[in-house]
């Protein structure tokens, strides 16, 4: 959709999150579409999930569709751009799309890294120093881990900007699935470094399953080490720079400024070892566990499913 279009009549907005089997995640996602909707008060928000939770991706354009939107824009709540935000949320999108063709609907870009989310990172981390020397810490920056090596890399790239921003004496990545390395054995390598203190630093929206998971492997690594502080930081959550940032995702699209950033996307240009990705369809692969909803909607279920960290 043209940016004369959206200017015409403000745009619905639905902001699409990953969704998670964790009710608790769901319940922050929902604080913080509360406070975009408060930010920009001149848009219907709404809010919907790729997988687990409800309302669907397309239960949510559905309900905006019905309620009299005349034009929308679906805004990805995720860090970066790796297979959801690239494949899986654009797939439903084209899947609306074609079954509503009267209707303009725009895709914003993902947050990606931005000033304001660096802003709101280096809160968390300065209030797990609690006031102790940066200096004489290590900083461990923890991603999602994704089979995008482009997204992988952000995360190097913000632990850089993230520590040397803040004066740390070191820093090093780690993530929760499908990359490498992984968070326990990650700490049992930086202990050797001879840091007093390690901050593990979730970058992450909201809690869940992987979050849950971090901390986890933070405690058993700090028994296996009990002479060094490992200081467990918080995740992003409804942080008010974390809305401004989504703010600004809207307001670009209005400006016609939110083209995504493909100049190592695997999709687009052929990258060493991911040659068989090139040009790829945009396909969704998250049917079997659309909408089937949180640990709150089955409370008697166990929940043995790994897909939260996508280890399929």
């Amino acid at each position: 959709m043209s940016a004369p279009a959206l200017l015409m009549s403000p745009p619905a907005i639905l902001l699409c999150g990953h969704g998670s089997r964790d009710h608790q995640a769901a319940e922050e996602f929902q604080r913080l579409a509360v406070g975009l909707a408060q930010r920009l008060p001149e848009h219907r928000v709404a809010s919907a999930y790729l997988e687990f939770a409800r309302p669907t991706i397309r239960q949510g354009l559905e309900r905006l569709r019905d309620e009299g939107a005349k034009a929308l824009l679906a805004v990805p709540c995720m860090l970066f751009a790796a297979g959801h935000v690239k494949n899986d949320i654009p797939s439903e999108l084209n899947g609306f799309a074609a079954d509503n063709p009267g209707l303009p609907i725009t895709f914003a870009r993902d947050l990606t890294i931005d000033a304001k989310l660096l802003h709101a990172a280096a809160d968390r981390i300065r209030a797990a120093l609690a006031g102790a020397p940066a200096a004489d810490s290590l900083l461990l920056v923890v991603g999602r881990g994704t089979s995008d090596p482009d997204a992988n890399a952000n995360i190097a790239k913000l632990a850089r900007l993230l520590s040397e921003g803040l004066g740390f004496g070191w820093c090093e990545i780690a993530f929760s699935g499908v990359a490498e390395p992984r968070v326990g054995p990650a700490l049992d390598r930086v202990v050797r470094l001879g840091f007093s203190r390690i901050i593990v630093f979730p970058y992450f929206l909201f809690t869940g399953v992987l979050v849950k998971r971090i901390y986890a492997e933070t405690d058993k690594a700090q028994a296996r080490h009990p002479d060094v502080a490992m200081v467990k930081a918080e995740y992003l959550r409804d942080h008010p720079l974390v809305i401004e940032a989504l703010a600004d995702r809207v307001e670009e699209v209005g400006r016609g400024e939110n083209a995504m950033n493909c100049q190592l996307c695997k999709y687009r240009e052929r990258m060493p070892g991911y040659e068989a990705d090139h040009a790829q369809p945009q396909i969704g692969h998250h049917h079997h566990v659309r909408g089937i909803g949180t640990d709150a909607d089955r409370p008697d279920e166990p929940h043995h499913h790994a897909h939260d960290g996508h280890e399929h």
